[in-house]
C-alpha cells in the first residue's frame, strides 16, 4: 500500500496513543487558485466561473480565491476578478508568474517582485485581502529564501494563506479534459465519483492528522482549482461534505483559527499547513510521503475507477 492512501493510519495512530478522535463534526471552507479565462472543451470561461459563482451562492459560501497575475492580466480577466469581488469574496494574492520558489534561478527579490506585480492588479478592490499563497505550495528550500520572504510578508501586513486540505484536483481535471477533447459524449461519471472519494480521502486524512496534532477539529481550508472539474462538480462536493456531518463556512472564518498562526520550521518549507506540523513534530515520519500531493498518486486509482465503470 502506498503511504497515505487513507486516513486510517492515523486513525491508528491516535488509538494507540490513547486520543479519541471526536466524532463532533468537522468544519470546511472552500479556496480556489488560479482562476483564468480559457475555455475548457465543453464549457466557455464564462460557463465554467458562473458555474462556481452559482454554486457558491446556493451554498451561501464565501470564498477565497487566490489569483495569479498573469491569468486574469487583461480585460476578461479584468471581468471575472469583478464578478467575484461583487459577490463578496476573498480577492488574494498567488504572485504574478506562478514560479517554483525552490528553483536555484529564483531568489528572494525575484519573488518578491514577482508577487508585488500581482498585488498592483488585485490591491483596488473592496475584497482584496492580504492572505498570500505560495505557488504549488513551495515556501523555500533554503532558511534564507523561507525565512526571508516571510519576512516580507510580515512588513506588508500579509498573513500564509495556508491550505490544510490539500489534493489534485487539478490532474482529475487534466485527465477528463483529455478524455472530453477525443470525445465530447463521454460519460463522465468516474471522473464525478473519483473526485468525491479522493476530496473526501484527502479531507479526512488531513483532519485526522490535524487532530493529532492540535487535539480538536480545525477549521479547514480546502484547495481547489478554477477549473472545469470543479464547475461541473462543485455542488456534488459540498452536498457529500454535508451528508458525512462536515460543517461549511466561509474562508475567512475558517483562516481566523489560531492553526493559521503557525510558521512551521522545516526545509524544505511548504505543502499542506497540517503536513509542515506533521513533520516539524518528527511523529510522523513513516507516514509523511513528499510531495504530500502529486498527481503520480492518482493515475493508478483514477484508472482502475475508469476500467471499472465500464466494465459493468
Amino acid at each position: 500500500m502506498r503511504k497515505l492512501k487513507n486516513y486510517a493510519v492515523i486513525l491508528l495512530f491516535l488509538a494507540f496513543t490513547g486520543v479519541s478522535y471526536a466524532q463532533d463534526k468537522p468544519t470546511l471552507s472552500i479556496t480556489i487558485d488560479d482562476p483564468h479565462v480559457n475555455d475548457a472543451v465543453v464549457m466557455s470561461w464564462q460557463e465554467k466561473d458562473d458555474s462556481l459563482l452559482s454554486t457558491l451562492d446556493k451554498y451561501g459560501l464565501k470564498a477565497a480565491l487566490f489569483v495569479c497575475g498573469m491569468r486574469i492580466d487583461s480585460p476578461d480577466g479584468k471581468l471575472l476578478l469583478e464578478k467575484w469581488n461583487d459577490r463578496g469574496h476573498l480577492i488574494c494574492n498567488h504572485t504574478y508568474s506562478h514560479k517554483y520558489y525552490h528553483s536555484k534561478k529564483l531568489s528572494v527579490e525575484d519573488f518578491e517582485y514577482d508577487f508585488l506585480r500581482c498585488d498592483s492588479i488585485i490591491m483596488g478592490y473592496t475584497g482584496y485581502t492580504k492572505l498570500f499563497r505560495y505557488p504549488y505550495l513551495k515556501e523555500g528550500n533554503t532558511i534564507e529564501k523561507r525565512d526571508g520572504f516571510r519576512s516580507f510578508l510580515d512588513s506588508l501586513g500579509y498573513k500564509n494563506g495556508y491550505v490544510t486540505i490539500d489534493a489534485s484536483d487539478w490532474y482529475i481535471d487534466g485527465r477528463m479534459i483529455d478524455t472530453l477533447k477525443a470525445d465530447r459524449t463521454f460519460d463522465v461519471k468516474p471522473f464525478l465519483q473519483y473526485y468525491l472519494e479522493h476530496i473526501y480521502n484527502r479531507a479526512m486524512y488531513y483532519d485526522s492528522l490535524g487532530y493529532a496534532l492540535t487535539g480538536r477539529h480545525i477549521k479547514h481550508t480546502l484547495l481547489l482549482h478554477h477549473n472545469l472539474v470543479n464547475a461541473m462538480f462543485l455542488g456534488e462536493l459540498l452536498d457529500m461534505f454535508k451528508a458525512k456531518g462536515w460543517q461549511l463556512t466561509d474562508a475567512v472564518t475558517a483562516f481566523s483559527d489560531e492553526v493559521f498562526l503557525q510558521q512551521p520550521d522545516i526545509l524544505p518549507a511548504g505543502e499542506s499547513l497540517i503536513w509542515a506540523m506533521a513533520k516539524q513534530s518528527g511523529r510522523f515520519e513513516g507516514t509523511l510521503r513528499y510531495p504530500a500531493e502529486d498527481g503520480e498518486y492518482e493515475i493508478e486509482g483514477l484508472n482502475k475507477k475508469l476500467k471499472s465503470y465500464f466494465q459493468k
